[in-house]
């Protein structure tokens, strides 16, 4: 292989990464749904809440009593009884009464609001005073109002926070359909890679590649597999591939995808039957000598060799294609929270590269955020661990300005 098959923009090679098919999905405890993605819409069996109750401590009224209350001229109130948590009340409001009632209890047959208790005198055991009118239904969160019985809790494609498990306990559901966690094996190749209990000889490295691609598809929520180091054999690596391809659902190497005669990959893939290259090289930097195909529907990804690169493009591509396979929804660029700053040193890029520069965030004296690059040769992985994110530079642009606001995704 003397060339790239086809170097695509990353726009293109995102929309081509979304015709993969989804995981299967899998029923699964509430408690086991965190960071899941739904594979079926949730219906509520029931109403929530289940009958009206109080959102507040006060007393149950009729709206009407209160009318023109206020500090000086208070409603007058009989006090004629009190709600218990989790019981149905056993008293009505009448005309001219109040109920004592905490928040979240039910509220009693003929209340149709309910007054805080901070605006209310205790004058004695039976009489309370109103200094401030309620309108109709205020403080009350009614049957249903919530979640209608019958209607959507959730939709799919929903990641499951907290909140969520919370909310589908509150309606009784207590397992959910979920998309299957996706399973990665993990392959570095190369003769001069070792494991990293291993005191490398010389012109050996340590396998940083394989613990830290490994390490990211963990946080993207898959179960990674780290499979042995494969030298440059063309028959050990045909048949770590093709074991890798029969029992997990995306194969990710490093190593062996840019141009040079020791490069095995391409070869060994393209003599798999039904194999589609979707990406042989990216229009990135770093990261261009890049692999992406298709077998059988599974994923095969192969990561540069080079530890910076190989990070840089597993955040930009790999990771969204995890989540995305695992039920989300297929991210453009690195995932995680976006900031905006203002880039402290002007940057040269080059027409027709996507880049992706490392940065770190500061705070000036006013409470400013600068943008600053980090600076050092393009091997040191010391330049990962020193970033707080990658800020992304467009093909189409020559260069940004010192001063400029820029936006960076923090990783």
């Amino acid at each position: 292989m003397t060339e790239f098959l086809e170097v695509v923009s990353s726009d293109e090679l995102r929309r081509r990464l979304d015709g993969f098919c989804r995981m299967s999905s899998e029923v699964v405890s509430i408690d086991d749904a965190v960071g899941r993605y739904l594979a079926e819409e949730v219906l509520s069996p029931e109403d929530l809440p289940e009958h009206p109750r109080s959102t507040v401590d006060g007393y149950a009224v009729k709206a009407n009593d209160t009318f023109g209350a206020s500090d000086s001229l208070p409603a007058l109130l009989r006090l004629t009884g009190s709600v218990e948590m989790g019981k149905q009340p056993d008293t009505a409001v009448e005309t001219g009464a109040a109920v004592l009632i905490p928040t979240g209890g039910f509220l009693p047959a003929g209340a149709d609001a309910v007054v805080m208790v901070e605006y209310t005198d205790r004058l004695d055991s039976s009489h309370i005073e109103v200094s401030k009118p309620v309108t109709l239904r205020a403080n009350v969160l009614d049957q249903g109002e919530d979640i209608r019985k019958g209607a959507p809790v959730l939709l799919s494609g929903r990641r499951i926070r907290p909140q969520e498990v919370g909310l589908l306990a509150a309606v009784g559901v207590t397992k959910v359909s979920v998309f299957r966690r996706a399973r990665v094996a993990v392959i570095s190749t190369g003769d001069e890679i070792v494991e990293v209990e291993w005191k490398p000889g010389p012109g050996q490295i340590r396998d940083a590649n394989g613990h830290s691609v490994a390490a990211l598809v963990q946080a993207c929520g898959a179960q990674a597999t780290r499979l042995p180091i494969v030298p440059d054999n063309e028959s050990a690596l045909r048949h770590s591939i093709e074991s890798a391809l029969e029992e997990y659902d995306v194969v990710v190497l490093s190593g062996g995808s840019s141009v040079g005669m020791r490069d095995l990959v391409v070869d060994v893939l393209s003599r798999l039957a039904n194999i589609e290259i979707l990406a042989h090289g990216v229009a990135i930097r770093p990261g261009k000598p890049a692999l992406f195909a298709r077998y059988n529907g599974k994923a095969i990804v192969d990561l540069p060799g080079h530890p910076v690169s190989a990070l840089i493009v597993a955040q930009v591509f790999l990771a969204p294609l995890l989540q995305y396979l695992q039920g989300a929804a297929l991210e453009r660029g690195p995932l995680g929270r976006r900031v905006a700053g203002r880039l402290a040193t002007s940057m040269h890029s080059t027409i027709g590269l996507e880049e992706y520069v490392r940065v770190r965030l500061v705070r000036n004296a006013d409470g400013e955020c600068e943008v600053h690059p980090v600076f050092g040769k393009s091997s040191m992985l010391s330049t990962m661990e020193r970033a707080d994110g990658l800020l992304v530079v467009p093909p189409q642009t020559e260069g940004l300005s010192a001063g400029q606001t820029v936006e960076v995704v923090l990783i």
